[in-house]
């Protein structure tokens, strides 16, 4: 088991490496940023979709000529990564524009990347539950299908993409399967440990990483009960995978039993539909895509969102919610304010902690999840 986990944390640390040992296998490589690109179809085409999320790594340099200052870090990294060199090996990249920072940025990319790699645009629609929403996701997904195929020299049918679809569904059993054996053996699954499997996702091609976390799920799952002498809490949030921050954690004993984290779980816990359209599939997985910040929620008076995040709180058992906000991220801020209403009226403790990935002093985090810790194990 301890070799899995140390396979993990190394392909988790070192995305440059993963990604030159695919270009030594003579695969192409497609950088994927947030959120909610439709990289089955990366998969499809027989390529490598290669998850592109800032890094904790970099400082910013040269992206300060393309980002305003007011852009989160995650966005201004990724540009970052592109202009230094550090992802020179990929063969094009998608840019999602379903923020106020992604819109302009994925231009910035297009502007700065043209001579380098083909940049593909997507524009998901937020009223995309009726008919025509999901026939504007379906022609953005034509428009990526169709730059993919260039890219690799060859069609992708409708076979390609239901292949990648079972794939990619199977995958995510087994994500979700880690993270509840995770929140149930938080002995042997630390914190940094749960970061660096999942994040690592990002940077495998699918079916592999799925037979590797397979295999670690089922070892954990042959362990026997944790009785945890720690706090337990759900997560929430845009990111949170430096192993610093994490480490805090693991140094109070604060179990991660569940998240509400879009880099995480937020990614795979919505299904691909049945379809006989492949590509209509694809448009209906985004579209039942619910309880998140950043899409339009035609019910949003009726302040589900927060409800699901309380009663994921309650169904995971957790003690309390430790809420990580990107600096400078306008929904998550503008959220909230409703989130700690229905937080508070249904007595749930929370935190909320800024972050972002230039982040290099975490002794006020360390201070607070201290002393958050000490409040719920009184509690």
């Amino acid at each position: 088991m301890n070799t899995l986990f140390e396979k993990f944390d190394q392909i988790s640390k070192s995305p440059a490496a993963q990604l030159s040992a695919y270009k030594a296998q003579g695969k192409k490589a497609i950088g994927v940023l947030p959120y909610y690109a439709p990289e089955e179809l990366v998969y499809a085409a027989g390529m490598v979709p290669f998850g592109m999320w800032g890094s904790n790594k970099k400082t910013i340099s040269r992206a300060k000529e393309y980002c305003a200052t007011f852009y989160c870090t995650i966005a201004q990294l990724a540009v970052e990564m592109l202009l230094d060199g550090t992802m020179d090996g990929l063969d094009g990249v998608i840019t999602p524009t379903i923020c106020d920072t992604l819109r302009p940025m994925s231009q910035n990319i297009r502007v700065s990347m043209s001579d380098k790699m083909p940049v593909i645009f997507l524009a998901h629609p937020q009223n995309r539950f009726d008919l025509n929403g999901l026939t504007f996701t379906v022609s953005q997904y034509t428009n990526i299908r169709k730059k993919l195929e260039e890219i690799a020299g060859k069609p992708i049918t409708d076979d390609d993409i239901r292949a990648a679809i079972k794939v990619y569904n199977a995958c995510h059993v087994q994500q979700r399967r880690f993270v509840k054996l995770a929140g149930e053996h938080p002995d042997v699954v630390t914190a940094v440990r749960r970061s660096a499997v999942l994040k690592a996702g990002w940077f495998m091609l699918k079916d592999e990483y799925c037979a590797m976390l397979k295999e670690l799920n089922d070892k954990i799952e042959a362990l026997p009960a944790c009785d945890w002498p720690g706090t337990k809490v759900v997560v929430s949030g845009i990111i949170f995978d430096n192993p610093i921050l994490l480490q805090i954690f693991d140094d109070y004993k604060i179990a991660i039993v569940a998240d509400d984290v879009a880099h995480e779980s937020r990614t795979f816990k919505t299904d691909i539909p049945d379809d006989a359209d492949p590509m209509m599939a694809l448009a209906k997985q985004f579209a039942n895509r619910d309880h998140d910040v950043l899409l339009y929620d035609p019910q949003s008076s009726k302040n589900r969102r927060a409800e699901f995040v309380a009663q994921l709180v309650k169904d995971s058992g957790a003690d309390g919610l430790v809420l990580f906000m990107q600096q400078f991220c306008d929904p998550e801020e503008m959220e909230y304010p409703y989130l700690k209403k229905e937080l508070d009226a249904q007595g749930i403790p929370h935190i909320k902690l800024g972050i972002d990935q230039q982040m290099r002093d975490f002794g006020q985090a360390r201070t607070a999840l201290q002393a958050f810790a000490d409040v719920l194990a009184v509690g």
